[in-house]
């Protein structure tokens, strides 16, 4: 038959065909790596018994708050939602700006809700072993209040006032320790010589539950002054509910704040006098024309009242 052998040229023509079909086949074949298959006995368990300690293992440790080895110390504080460095400053009688230093905060307006903050100067609050404060006392002194300390009853409180209240009234001398003990850092813990920071009408007495101060009347750009001699720890607007305001640290244990202001006339770390205009009444963050005066010992609101001298 004609076709029945082909020659040894068609076969090697045929023999090239097939190779060039498998390489084309080839070409195909993705260049990337394969996906490794995992065989280990663990891969083949169910997807939920397998998976769940992975995800144990992969949790990583809740990390601890700035300062939590210090929570529940004396002269420490631990942040709570809703708190700014401003309000813990004064509810410890403190200066934020100080509080900032202590801790070493270089953004005040970022603290977290867990941190532990000090509260009080360093030199001035030492725990021992039984959580017992101490501080250094000169011989012959009485020792003075730590500051942020857990404030006195208010029954303890109220009469301390009024005794301190009465002695002023009377013109009764203050006994005067034979050897005083070293002043606190901000220049002593007595009590200053308080004036009434305004002229106008008593609108609502002290009230420890709700104003926390005296609010007194009066009409807008009235002036307001300085309760005692002191210095600035704030004048701002970043604290809710006081619109403009002045807050005043005179020593280790007092200050007293001006709310409401229209105006603010002095700036923070000014040192002022009593007596001195440091603002201009309005009602800032208030319904009506008035000053919100409070007096804070070691942080803790007392009755100024008591505090001011009779009119």
């Amino acid at each position: 038959m004609q076709h029945r052998y082909l020659s040894p040229r068609l076969v090697r023509l045929a023999a090239l065909g097939a190779l060039a079909a498998s390489l084309a086949a080839c070409t195909s074949v993705s260049l990337t790596r394969a996906p490794v298959v995992d065989r280990s006995p663990q891969a083949q368990r169910p997807a939920s018994a397998a998976s769940a300690p992975a995800a144990a293992a992969s949790t990583p440790e809740a990390k601890p708050a700035p300062g939590a080895e210090n929570a529940g110390k004396p002269g420490y504080y631990t942040v709570r939602p809703g708190d700014t460095l401003l309000r813990i400053a004064l509810d410890n009688g403190q200066n934020w700006r100080d509080v900032a230093r202590w801790n070493g905060l270089d953004d005040p307006n970022h603290i977290e809700v867990g941190q532990t903050l000090r509260i009080q100067p360093p030199d001035q609050n030492v725990a021992n072993a039984n959580g017992v404060v101490t501080r250094p006392v000169a011989l012959g002194g009485a020792k003075p209040a730590d500051i942020g300390a857990k404030p006195s009853t208010p029954a303890s409180g109220a009469a301390g006032a009024a005794g301190a209240a009465s002695g002023a009234a009377s013109g009764a001398a203050t006994p005067v320790a034979a050897a005083p003990p070293r002043p606190p850092r901000d220049g002593g813990d007595d009590e200053p010589n308080f004036a009434w920071p305004a002229t106008g009408p008593l609108l609502a007495a002290f009230d420890d539950q709700r104003s926390k101060g005296l609010d007194i009347g009066g009409k807008k750009g009235d002036p307001v002054y300085a309760s005692a001699d002191g210095r600035v720890v704030y004048a701002g607007a970043n604290l809710r509910g006081y619109g403009n305001l002045v807050i005043i640290k005179h020593n280790a244990s007092y200050l007293t704040v001006y709310a409401h202001n229209d105006v603010l006339l002095v700036k923070e770390d000014e040192g002022v006098r009593r007596g001195q205009k440091i603002a201009e009444m309005g009602n800032t963050d208030s319904e009506q024309v008035e000053l919100h005066f409070e007096v804070r010992k070691q942080g803790k609101p007392v009755d100024p009242a008591k505090l001011l001298p009779a009119r």
